[in-house]
């Protein structure tokens, strides 16, 4: 057999009964990350036997001389080779050496993946989304922005240590197995929601989850079908008509004014309505007492449940926010919330707040789709709220948030004064309707040419409705913010 170099293995001096055309080359595939030296040569050999490049029949060289012409130990080949022998690929045959074998159901050459057979799930969630597009701006007003000085570092690192060295213990003796997530971090769910949210809850109505679209997600696939109707605001927040309409139910958007959404343009029948009462997404605006009222007889009456999204109601910094609906009909609401925005999105900490018989349901149908969210988390959160570091947490959060609130809607007032902004009791953002004579392609695309960046309102409406732009805000410092609002009127100005 004729020189090889290392590396690099001359196919043509394998000999064989179909030596390979002349020039053609064995070298070592690239190591795939984590991937073990003997499991690359393991590749390396299976790829050349399935492409054609090492036929059926070939003899391999003895193993110090193939281990050498691949650059490798021979304690390394001997193990891929045995791996390939297991798997079919070789023969070893004595003295007479080790001999290629081409499986009978031969797999073909793998095809480009450009027609996958999709479910009508799957095109519809595909279809349902809101693309972000994305790019560096000077300034980056697009909601949905995380807050690195909403995270409690400090309480949070220090809860995750003490519930780590009693997660042991908690493991033993099976207290971590229920479905719902671990009873002490859903008693202190309920305590926390009862004292600081007017809402009427007990552990056993409490499931944890891996946030708002999680809950979601689970509570579409057990109520909702084709033929079946959910009815959510418009505007609204994309993902929860995403996952209402993946189910292939009809999604019907009802109307939102100052008010919040008008009950007089509901439909008569519904399984599902996705509500945001305490603060409006995208919006702001607050639901009112008689219009909660109204959707309460309406959802009984038809036997359907209201899905209220408590989503900011933590980072209330006017005033003090208006209690849950849930408290007023925990029967027909069923209550979501997350701690992604007042901890940090990496937590992962969600709950649903439902009936019990809608609970056992979750319960039973969880383990086919999800699992609970983790457990060092959950108990980490359950410390937090315990201790009373989550309370602390929240009053420097506000602080923050409605300080740099002040900083926009002045910055606003001065260089844009005919800019309505609504909605400002909570939020990281500040909804605001554009002036007439300008449409929100114009001001989004006048501002990027500034390098500032806004989020349209219009993907978020069926119907369109008024011209209008989202600014977050909580996540800028105040000199980014007055920067950013000085560079959109010069870029207004200078596109008119």
């Amino acid at each position: 057999m004729k020189a090889l170099d290392v590396n690099t293995l001359d196919v043509k001096a394998l000999g064989g009964r179909e030596a390979a055309e002349s020039g053609d080359e064995l070298a070592l595939s690239p190591p795939l990350p984590g991937e073990a030296l003997h499991a690359r040569v393991a590749r390396t050999l299976r790829d050349a036997i399935t492409g054609g490049l090492l036929p059926g029949g070939t003899r391999l060289p003895g193993h110090r001389r193939l281990a050498r012409a691949l650059g490798v130990s021979r304690n390394t080949l001997v193990d891929a080779l045995a791996g390939l022998e297991a798997e079919g690929y070789l023969r070893v045959q004595g003295r007479s050496g080790t001999v290629v074998c081409v499986p009978a159901s031969f797999p073909e050459v793998a095809q480009p993946l450009d027609d996958l057979p999709l479910s009508a799930w799957a095109t519809r969630a595909l279809s349902g989304g809101v693309d972000d597009a994305g790019g560096e701006y000077t300034v980056d007003f697009r909601v949905g922005q995380p807050v690195p000085e909403l995270y409690p570092e400090a309480a949070w690192t220090a809860a995750l240590a003490r519930q780590a060295g009693r997660l042991g213990r908690r493991t033993q003796d099976g207290r971590l197995s229920d479905p719902l997530g671990p009873l002490e971090t859903r008693r202190a769910l309920s305590a926390y929601l009862n004292a600081a949210r007017g809402a009427r809850v007990t552990p056993e109505m409490v499931m944890l989850t891996g946030g708002t679209q999680s809950a979601l997600d689970a509570l579409a696939r057990v109520f909702l079908e084709p033929g079946r109707v959910a009815v959510v605001e418009d505007p609204t927040y994309p993902g929860a008509r995403a996952a209402l309409a993946a189910t292939g139910a009809a999604v019907v958007p009802v109307a939102v004014d100052g008010g919040g959404l008008q009950p007089q343009h509901l439909p008569p029948q519904a399984t599902l309505l996705y509500l945001t009462p305490g603060c409006q997404y995208p919006t702001g605006v607050t639901l009112g007492a008689a219009r909660r009222a109204e959707l309460i007889l309406w959802a009984r009456r038809g036997n359907a449940f209201i899905l209220e999204d408590d989503y900011a109601a933590d980072l209330h910094h006017t005033g003090r926010p208006l209690p849950v609906m849930q408290g007023l009909a925990p029967d027909r609401v069923i209550l979501l919330g997350s701690f992604s925005k007042s901890l940090a999105p990496a937590t992962r900490s969600g709950f649903l707040v439902a009936p019990p018989p809608v609970l056992r349901v979750l319960a039973r149908t969880r383990p086919l789709t999800d699992r609970a969210p983790g457990t060092l988390d959950a108990l980490a959160l359950a410390d937090v709220l315990d201790s009373g570091a989550y309370a602390r947490h929240l009053r420097r959060a506000r602080q923050l948030i409605a300080h740099r609130h002040e900083v926009l809607l002045a910055a606003l007032a001065e260089w844009l004064p005919d800019w309505e902004v609504r909605g400002v009791a909570s939020g990281l953002h500040v909804h605001v309707r554009l002036p007439a004579d300008l449409s929100e392609t114009q001001a989004v695309r006048a501002a990027a040419r500034r390098g500032v960046a806004l989020s349209a309102v219009a993907p978020l409406s069926a119907s369109g409705g008024e011209p209008a732009v989202l600014l977050a805000f909580a996540h800028l410092p105040p000199d980014d913010i007055r920067r950013g609002v000085r560079l959109l009127a010069t870029s207004l100005t200078a596109s008119l």
